[in-house]
């Protein structure tokens, strides 16, 4: 063993380790994608027309099993590792950098009528006055027009596709899509706990959401085409090599 240790270091090896990647080919469709959303991020606020980004989420309803103990005076909070599970609740996410507004819907499936009702609450509850809204949102199998009309009839169907414009980001490309950031701050912020239920659920992220809005929480988003040209440039190249001479000149 001693030997085995000796050789993973000399070697700097830590075959214990793992690096997990989610890194799209490089190809013409996914540039072509990327390109079009962080042009998208470039315009300028418009609130006639508002870009938001939208995913989903998940997060396990768990209870004790040997109830927990509260913090006394010489003497921490405890809490058993053991626990039950409950459920599995789907939250969706909503988010607009320009206001810095979200919202966090907990529901108990991802299903197509749960992404159509999402949309009706968009167009009608969230932003009733704008003229256009832009959704930018990865490429899951709910995340279409057609489920708007399986949800819906026909003419309320169009009526909200009518006030809609979907953007996707590339596939394997979910840093491109801003709401991920926000997702992440929702898990450390609010749910690093153990939540028993529904109701918990819901008062915990109403209670982070309110907190956010109230501060106008943002992202200050840095990277825009002439970045991602200066930065991908292999890509670029291996794309258009004979032309790459001339791709930051654009």
């Amino acid at each position: 063993m001693e030997t085995i240790r000796r050789l993973f270091k000399e070697n700097d090896l830590k075959p214990w380790q793992r690096k997990m990647w989610c890194v799209g080919k490089m190809n013409a469709d996914y540039i072509a994608q990327m390109e079009h959303v962080l042009d998208l991020y470039a315009k300028p606020e418009n609130p006639a027309e508002p870009v938001i980004n939208f995913d989903e989420a998940m997060k396990q309803l768990v209870s004790d099993i040997t109830p927990s103990t509260e913090a006394k005076p010489g003497q921490t909070a405890r809490q058993d590792y053991e626990y039950k599970r409950v459920a599995v609740a789907n939250i969706f996410m909503f988010f607009d950098r320009h206001r810095g507004w979200r919202k966090a819907k907990a529901t108990e499936g991802k299903k197509s009528a749960d992404f159509a009702r999402c949309m009706k609450e968009l167009v009608d509850d969230h932003y009733p006055d704008s003229e256009k809204i832009h959704v930018v949102m990865d490429n899951y199998g709910t995340h279409k027009t057609g489920s708007l009309y399986k949800a819906f009839e026909p003419k309320e169907a169009l009526r909200i596709l009518n006030r809609l414009e979907f953007h996707y980001t590339p596939k394997h490309a979910s840093w491109l899509n801003m709401v991920e950031i926000e997702i992440g701050n929702m898990n450390q912020q609010c749910l690093t706990q153990r939540i028993p239920d529904w109701d918990k659920l819901h008062s915990e992220l109403a209670a982070w959401e309110k907190r956010r809005n109230d501060a106008q929480a943002s992202i200050n988003w840095m990277f825009d085409v002439d970045a991602t040209r200066e930065k991908l440039t292999r890509a670029y190249h291996a794309l258009l090599p004979e032309k790459i001479g001339t791709i930051n000149q654009n």
